[in-house]
């Protein structure tokens, strides 16, 4: 996998690129700041961008606005934004785009090198990967809708995937069978009113439902 990292702090982009490299990831490019990041998407073609949301010259969202201007201009593109605090608006912009192959975590995760590293392949594979915290912000504004008819577990199952998880992960996570997960699934996509014939989106389109967030 090739990555593209953008992180003004030199520390943190130091030992970003340590981490990465001893996970076998090679970072083609390293910069500090967005415009420098649309130069090296547009010079390596990486499978992954990882960018922090503030970056100079103004330290508002920089990063953010190029990660929105790297997934129009490459399309399948897979970015993971790194933020210091959860910032509602900035996972919703990032989120209300293609959400396939995104990622929203605080800068906290990368403490658990497994877990993060495992993020990145997720997101690198055309997965999410959304930050726990992340996801319990944005429910704090959900409305009431056919979410509430979900029971507790379904409702444990969509959090889940919410964060990224897989089928196995959430077995794993809940303690129960993949065969348990698949049909909570099931559930879950009925009772939100998606059917077959989204089978490919069906799966995103539950989490832009369970974050209240619509898809462009």
């Amino acid at each position: 996998m090739r990555v593209v990292l953008a992180e003004d702090s030199v520390l943190l982009r130091e030992g970003l690129i340590r981490l990465l490299d001893s996970a076998g990831i090679d970072v083609v490019a390293a910069v500090a700041e967005a415009e420098g990041l649309l130069r090296a998407v547009d010079e390596h073609r990486p499978d992954l961008v990882v960018t922090d949301v503030r970056m100079p010259p103004g330290h508002a969202d920089e990063g953010l606005r190029a990660a929105l201007v790297l997934r129009r201009q490459h399309p399948g593109l897979a970015i993971v934004v790194l933020s210091q605090y959860v910032e509602e608006r900035y996972a919703t912009r990032l989120l209300s785009t293609e959400t396939r192959g995104i990622g929203y975590l605080l800068k906290d995760r990368v403490a658990d090198v497994t877990e993060f590293i495992d993020a990145l392949r997720r997101v690198a594979a055309g997965g999410t990967a959304l930050d726990p915290e992340v996801v319990a912000q944005l429910l704090v504004r959900r409305r009431s809708d056919p979410l509430d008819l979900l029971t507790p577990r379904e409702y444990e199952v969509l959090s889940l995937i919410a964060e990224g998880r897989s089928n196995a992960g959430i077995a794993d996570a809940l303690t129960i069978s993949e065969g348990a997960v698949g049909k909570h699934i099931n559930n879950i996509f009925a009772k939100l009113g998606l059917s077959g014939a989204e089978k490919d989106h069906r799966r995103v389109l539950a989490v832009l439902r369970f974050l209240n967030i619509s898809p462009s």
